[in-house]
């Protein structure tokens, strides 16, 4: 099963001032503010939905195509990826814009002041679906994840003209988009993912109820945090599937594009849907262990061992055939 996972691609440039941002603000000057802060620390994690999607199937051993935009400065992170199993060779690089980045600043009270830069996101928009699937030999599904929101537009209406099964997952975007372009975004999409906060969000958006959102996607996918996955379709029952114990928790960020992850090679295995979502829910739980998004190591064993004390030998057994 060929799956593409487009979505953006970006860097964080994370760094930490040891004093509190509110020591350095007078009150009778806040419209005139200019301040440069000297930090003691600088993290350079690399990240972006697409790009965090993309590695953790590389871990498990499934060559997903990476679709985004990205700048010149991407040569680094395109090697990075390729030895983790990426294909990247349908990243578009803008010959004038970097790859999108967030810088943001941490005190010492954990307050932030942060700035994202869209750079050659906002190139996504120019990649045709068609280029792609030929080049591989064609896709069996297209994962549309938060991007350039005119790309994610215009990737979903591609895979509705050629018949591709996609995957609706705007997450980040949610926020800023109204409810007609959520139901454009929807209708029709063989997976629906979002958490459960979004779900109500959607909801509430579109003026759709769930079970109306159920007439319109082949499979709604909500994650529920620790409490792990509900897997709904029409007129079938419900599944849940529970998390594995947390060893540690130090990071949250990127444990839903984790999730994502294990779950999309799940269908790749074909392995089905609750096997999918435990998959998904174990590479999750690997991710909020460490900190960033693409910095925890899958080993095989460890994994299946884990996987096995939460899930059982006949679950285990099925994985333990497909991983890499």
């Amino acid at each position: 099963m060929r799956i593409a996972v487009t979505g953006s691609i970006a860097t964080d440039h994370l760094m930490t001032f040891p004093g509190r941002f509110a020591d350095q603000l007078v009150g009778d000057r806040l419209h005139t503010v200019s301040l440069s802060f000297l930090v003691d620390t600088l993290n350079v994690r690399r990240g972006g939905v697409g790009a965090n999607i993309s590695f953790g199937m590389g871990q498990l051993g499934v060559r997903p195509v990476l679709v985004g935009a990205a700048g010149a400065d991407f040569e680094e992170y395109r090697a990075w990826l390729e030895r983790h199993g990426v294909d990247t060779a349908s990243v578009r690089i803008s010959e004038v814009l970097h790859t999108a980045r967030f810088v943001c600043t941490t005190d010492a009270d954990h307050n932030q002041i942060g700035s994202f830069y869209t750079g050659a996101m906002s190139e996504a928009r120019l990649i045709e679906l068609k280029a792609v699937a030929d080049r591989v030999g064609g896709l069996d599904l297209v994962h549309i994840g938060a991007d350039d929101p005119e790309a994610m537009m215009r990737h979903t209406e591609e895979c509705r003209t050629r018949g591709i099964p996609f995957a609706a997952d705007y997450s980040q975007q949610l926020a800023r988009m109204e409810g007609a372009e959520i139901r454009g975004l929807t209708e029709g999409a063989a997976y629906l993912f979002t958490n459960e906060y979004e779900a109500g969000l959607v909801e509430s958006k579109t003026g759709w109820s769930a079970e109306e959102i159920l007439q319109k996607v082949g499979t709604r996918v909500t994650t529920l945090g620790s409490r792990g996955v509900r897997i709904e379709r029409a007129g079938q029952e419900a599944i849940t599937v529970p998390c594995p114990p947390e060893e540690e928790k130090v990071d949250p960020t990127g444990v839903g594009d984790a999730f994502r992850a294990g779950f999309l090679s799940g269908l790749a295995w074909k392995l089905g849907l609750e096997r999918a979502a435990q998959l998904g829910c174990m590479l999750a739980t690997l991710v909020i262990e460490t900190l960033g998004t693409q910095e925890y190591e899958l080993r095989r064993s460890h994994f299946l061992e884990r996987f096995t004390k939460t899930y059982g030998e006949d679950a285990a057994a099925e994985v333990r055939a497909c991983l890499a």
